[in-house]
């Protein structure tokens, strides 16, 4: 045996002897791998279109609408020789529309017969009454709400031109408007209506009254025209053939309303030719008389629309019924209103619409003439007696 022989068979005894421990490791075939399924690729969501913002509907437009309100006297003072008024007022100049003011708070105007003078400083007249209360009391009218007075009436002359010239001097400063005696006054705020005042002079001609109105009433700028005049009979609840000539012929020169005072009394609310004639209002806050035997008032509002074409026309009136005390025992120069469907209420209503039945008034100022000069004005509100206060 070749020596290559022996050692290749020592070898092969050399592995079967080793081999005893255990089997020969068999290698492990590859593993297989199985393909998945292919993913199918996501498809890209598709944008949706943007929807084209739809308009709003434009608003159709419509008409707008403006309150005027309307009351009667305003004597914001007592006469010289009762001072009741300024007892019951004591400073507070919010007092005499307390009652009333939310009725003004939000129309277009309040307008008011202005029956006394404003001053500053003390003035003297020589008529029977002298209602002139100092300058602060044309507070009372801002803080009521009344935005304008009309001074046409049978008491502006009471102290001379210096009662006018003050009294119109005092509304400019506390910011209150007014015409007197035949003039105009043109009131608008903001972007509102445009209502041009005539103020008739006391016992106005028809040919005045006609000028006046007509003048306004052709003004482009002027979208209601009113009509200011004071007349009629003190006490009467009739309205004269003067009162009811004057007021068409107002209406027939292009007035819109006529606005009546003096009566100290209401009367009827006429409708005539497109146009409302208001003939009296009656009293209000009216410091010229500690007892009325008439107590009845009202607050008057139109209701004035302006249409979309610009147009403007008054739609007709309302009526606040009231007392213009709100005391029954003296006038504490406070209006309340009544409660509606009482017997006051309606009493008070059909005054307004001409059907009331009850006798006149009848008003006699003699015993206030010829007074003594030395005559002591009272200490206390209680002295200020009822029988000692004119109607007017």
């Amino acid at each position: 045996m070749t020596v290559i022989a022996a050692a290749a068979l020592g070898l092969l005894l050399f592995v079967r002897f080793s081999g005893e421990a255990g089997p020969a490791a068999t290698a492990s075939p590859p593993a297989t791998q199985v393909p998945g399924p292919t993913p199918s690729p996501t498809p890209e969501p598709t944008p949706s279109p943007t929807p084209e913002p739809t308009p709003s509907p434009t608003p159709e437009p419509e008409p707008e609408y403006f309150v005027l309100s309307m009351v009667g006297d305003c004597t914001l003072s007592s006469s010289q020789l009762y001072p009741h008024f300024e007892y019951i007022l004591d400073g507070d100049m919010s007092w005499p529309f307390s009652g009333t003011v939310q009725y003004f708070e939000d129309d277009y105007l309040t307008i008011a017969n202005l029956e006394c003078s404003l001053s500053s400083e003390k003035l003297y007249g020589s008529t029977t009454f002298w209602f002139c209360g100092p300058a602060e009391h044309a507070q009372i009218l801002v803080d009521g709400g009344v935005d304008f007075v009309t001074m046409a009436n049978n008491h502006a002359l009471d102290f001379g031109q210096k009662g006018i010239d003050n009294t119109k001097s005092t509304l400019d400063s506390y910011g209150i408007a007014y015409a007197g005696a035949n003039e105009s006054y043109v009131f608008q705020r903001e972007d509102g209506i445009s209502v041009g005042l005539f103020a008739a002079k006391w016992l106005a001609t028809q040919a005045e009254i006609s000028a006046g109105v007509s003048a306004l009433a052709q003004r482009e700028d002027v979208d209601i025209v009113v009509c200011l005049m004071h007349w009629g009979n003190e006490g009467s609840y009739r309205v004269t053939a003067s009162q009811t000539q004057l007021g068409q012929a107002a209406i027939d020169a292009g007035a819109d309303i006529v606005y009546g005072s003096h009566p100290h009394v209401l009367q009827q609310i006429d409708e005539y030719n497109g146009g409302y004639i208001v003939y009296s209002l009656g009293n209000y806050s009216f410091g010229g008389n500690t007892s009325p035997r008439d107590r009845d008032t009202a607050i008057v509002q139109f209701t004035v629309k302006r249409d979309v074409d610009g147009t403007v026309s008054v739609e007709g009136w309302e009526a606040i019924p009231c007392r213009l005390s709100s005391t029954a025992s003296y006038n504490d120069y406070r209006p309340e209103p009544y409660e509606e469907g009482s017997e006051e209420y309606e009493r008070t209503m059909s005054k307004l619409l001409g059907t009331f039945t009850g006798p006149d008034l009848t008003i006699d100022y003699s015993q206030y003439h010829d007074q003594p000069e030395d005559t002591a004005a009272p200490e206390t509100a209680a002295e200020a007696s009822p029988e000692t206060a004119p109607d007017g």
